[in-house]
């Protein structure tokens, strides 16, 4: 298990494997490391897709803010399957410190961000919890059902494809902690890097991406593999979208980009941005020859893309060539994210 965050791989296969419930036929793609949605085989061709994250409540943040990760962050998940969420299920357990007024917005925000991207609210549980505290208030589910035979899951990247990052990485964590520690940023980075990590805060949105990159009306079968960046950073969500695919994969360091203001504050935290949440940015495998094409289509609608590696065989491992060394790539069990914002708090920053 990792300190913070996350289960990992071991954990999962000593804790989780195995004991999945019922076995059905119908279910092509169920619970599995590196895995964003499960795949269910429906009448008629189709399939539905689900995908399950906790609900974000962050006063410090703020609600609108934390309504946004809440929807955003799922949505992302579904993203990796080419298609947009289409239905969408809230389990809110809510501290009792929360007035109606304060839910009232959040839900508010809620229910205008499933708007904006098309999903019908389909149900769930609200209550109030005594103890409650935590930042994740509840979770949710998003639904999408569409043509099976379509659908991309992270399981599916092929040897010889090109590894691709949309935007920069750490697009999360940096905005959180710029907007979190905002007296500090302003001091030590200067008046424009903290306003640019409030903008970047809203950048955190990947559905776009995936959807550009796998084709909305007519779908790009170059397009083999997808995974939304959370915790652990780029380098993380390439290592979980290998193992998830059975493949080794040789990415180049150097390649990844980084944004200035993700540089800077990265910098002030004492952080390696390739190892940060990221919501906002995808990884893609797509076919060689189809690469240059891909970033093109994302360049037409004004998104970054960049490669940043190849799909090898499974026997070459997962290796990172950083200062002309290839080295096995390391996969950190905890996001460095949550000890550089204790520490800021612990030596209070403001």
């Amino acid at each position: 298990m990792a300190d913070l965050g996350k289960i990992n791989h071991e954990g999962y296969q000593k804790l989780l494997a195995g004991r999945l419930g019922a076995s059905r036929k119908e279910v092509k793609q169920g619970p599995a490391f590196g895995v964003d949605v499960s795949i269910t085989s429906l009448p008629g061709g189709l399939a539905m897709a689900a995908t399950s994250d906790p609900l974000s409540l962050i006063p410090s943040l703020g609600l609108q803010e934390s309504a946004w990760l809440s929807v955003h962050l799922m949505a992302n998940d579904m993203a990796t399957t080419g298609f947009a969420p289409q239905y969408g299920q809230f389990v809110l357990n809510l501290p009792v410190t929360l007035s109606n007024e304060e839910f009232s917005t959040y839900w508010g925000f809620i229910d205008r961000y499933c708007k904006e991207i098309g999903v019908a609210i389909t149900g769930g549980h609200t209550g109030f919890v005594q103890g409650q505290n935590s930042t994740f208030a509840g979770g949710g589910t998003l639904i999408t059902i569409a043509p099976e035979s379509k659908m991309i899951t992270a399981t599916g990247a092929q040897e010889g494809d090109v590894i691709l990052v949309t935007k920069s990485c750490a697009l999360t964590a940096t905005a959180i902690l710029g907007m979190s520690f905002p007296e500090t940023v302003k001091n030590k980075c200067g008046l424009d890097i903290y306003q640019s990590a409030c903008e970047q805060f809203y950048e955190t949105s990947s559905l776009s991406d995936a959807l550009i990159a796998a084709g909305e009306t007519e779908k790009y079968p170059e397009i083999t593999a997808m995974h939304d960046v959370t915790e652990g950073g780029v380098l993380g969500a390439i290592y979980e979208m290998m193992i998830a695919s059975g493949k080794g994969a040789l990415m180049e360091k150097v390649s990844i980009p980084v944004g200035e203001t993700t540089s800077a504050i990265s910098n002030l935290f004492g952080l390696d941005p390739t190892y940060c949440v990221g919501a906002g940015a995808m990884i893609i495998s797509c076919k060689a020859e189809k690469s240059e094409n891909l970033i093109s289509r994302l360049a037409n609608s004004s998104i970054s893309c960049t490669a940043v590696g190849k799909v090898k065989s499974q026997d070459f491992g997962i290796m990172l060539k950083s200062h002309d060394a290839v080295a096995p790539l390391i996969y950190l069990e905890t996001d460095p994210y949550w000890a550089a914002y204790f520490e800021a708090l612990k030596s209070g920053w403001k």
